[in-house]
């Protein structure tokens, strides 16, 4: 399973971890010198919700973003309150 989007496909991304010393010129220093370089991981914010998927609920690992974009649609756990039919 790994992690995945279920919704976009992210994954991983590999990148660098950079470790600097030294102040700023516009602070008055010297500038900041790179005194070593190493890979790091970039993982996905995923979380595990319920989502509605057609006409059924299954439960995906889907990242913030999808989530706060609208990609998916969650699932309803109970629905509203309505007053009773007379």
């Amino acid at each position: 399973m790994g992690q995945k989007c279920d919704s976009c496909g992210k994954t991983p991304v590999v990148g660098n971890r950079v470790r600097q010393r030294g102040k700023y010129k516009y602070l008055g220093g010297n500038g900041r010198q790179t005194t070593g370089i190493s890979k790091r991981l970039f993982k996905p914010n995923l979380q595990k919700i319920r989502v509605q998927v057609g006409g059924s609920v299954q439960s995906q690992r889907i990242c913030t973003q999808c989530i706060r974009s609208g990609k998916v649609t969650k699932a309803v756990a109970k629905k509203p309150f309505t007053l009773p039919a007379q």
